[in-house]
């Protein structure tokens, strides 16, 4: 991996050594197609007061967007609020975000204003919105349509200028059909929607994130001019990360702090990525993954690939078969040839893993060696 060039969603090329408020808050690093569309949608949504809701699974960068978008914005001089609804107990949710009066509660001793007041004339960024109370919503949508709120326990309206961001890692309109998420809101929220894919969607980033992140932290332990090797390339080009762009950052981070030489090893990367080194291997394209087997049947080594066909199917039956029966078993076949390995067959498929997802419960099929 080589020092990369940073693509950012305000539309600059730059390195990435840069200076602290830039690198957290400015660029978000990607080059493929999916994230460049993302940066295109960013430059042309920031200028403007639309609210904006942000979709996609934690680690994918979603604070990182809201707070380019602030920075690009006519209100990059004013405040830019973060809010954890999640973390918010849910008996302090309204105070924190409307304030309270002066004995409003037991412990209400003085005046307060809440959260999206010290966000007037800025950005209120509310993540996790999809856990907010339903009684809050109701609060929420009315600031949203007046520009007003009322503080708890008191008669006063306050008048706030606020661009609010929301994000989410929530299916929204299955929270909306199940009655735990306001419809009005919801819409209210959704004027600008911008989905942040996960990082195994877009793979041909890993390499640019990694490089990025090795050169960040390199920078901040005084350990610069470090390097990957092809072993430690392959492999973190190979996992999946769950935790998407923050649990590549903290493996990278793991990998500066415990390595001893200028290269980055595979032994110095976090188990859950160099875990698949430790176990055999069938195949040259699995060098990376880790092999799983299914118990034996009838004498057959479970490593072995499926048969060509049904043992009790003739060429003439399986002419007769539907196309349908055709792709379950080539499915069935491409997984058994990868052990299981969703992310392999898939890509052996030229589909997606969420499309594999779906053959599979359509077919009611099960992987492989799992």
């Amino acid at each position: 991996m080589t020092t990369p060039t940073v693509s950012s969603a305000s539309g600059r090329r730059a390195g990435p050594a840069r200076g602290a408020h830039d690198s957290l808050y400015r660029d978000i690093v990607g080059a493929s197609a999916r994230m460049q569309r993302v940066f295109r949608l960013v430059r042309k949504v920031a200028p403007t007061d639309s609210t904006v809701l942000l979709l996609g699974e934690s680690g994918t960068g979603k604070e990182l967007v809201a707070r380019s978008l602030h920075l690009q914005s006519h209100r990059a001089r004013g405040p830019f609020v973060p809010v954890n609804v999640a973390a918010l107990p849910e008996s302090l949710i309204e105070s924190e975000l409307f304030g309270h009066a002066r004995g409003a509660f037991t412990g209400a001793t003085v005046e307060r204003a809440g959260l999206v007041e010290a966000a007037d004339h800025g950005t209120l960024f509310l993540d996790e919105i999809g856990d907010m109370p339903l009684a809050t919503q109701v609060k929420l949508l009315r600031t949203l349509e007046s520009s007003e709120l009322r503080r708890l326990g008191d008669t006063a309206m306050h008048v706030v200028d606020v661009r609010v961001i929301a994000a989410t890692h929530r299916d929204l309109r299955r929270e909306v059909a199940e009655g735990r998420f306001r419809e009005d809101l919801y819409y209210r929220l959704n004027v600008v929607q911008i989905v942040l894919p996960p990082l195994r969607d877009r793979r041909e980033d890993i390499g640019l994130l990694a490089s990025y992140f090795l050169e960040r932290a390199s920078a901040r332990t005084g350990r610069k001019g470090r390097a990957f090797t092809p072993e430690a390339t392959r492999l973190l080009e190979g996992y999946d990360y769950p935790g998407n762009v923050r649990e590549l950052e903290n493996a990278i981070e793991h990998a500066v702090a415990v390595s001893e030489g200028t290269m980055i090893t595979a032994a110095d990367l976090p188990s859950a990525i160099r875990a698949p080194r430790l176990l055999p291997t069938g195949t040259p394209e699995a060098d990376a993954r880790p092999e799983r087997r299914t118990p034996a049947a009838h004498g057959r080594d479970a490593r072995a690939p499926a048969p060509a066909s049904r043992p009790d199917e003739s060429d003439d039956a399986r002419a007769n078969w539907s196309l349908a029966d055709v792709e379950k078993e080539h499915i069935q076949r491409v997984l058994a040839r990868h052990h299981g390995n969703a992310t392999a067959a898939a890509k052996q498929l030229g589909i997606s893993r969420t499309t594999l997802w779906r053959k599979l419960r359509e077919y009611r099929l099960t992987r492989t060696g799992s």
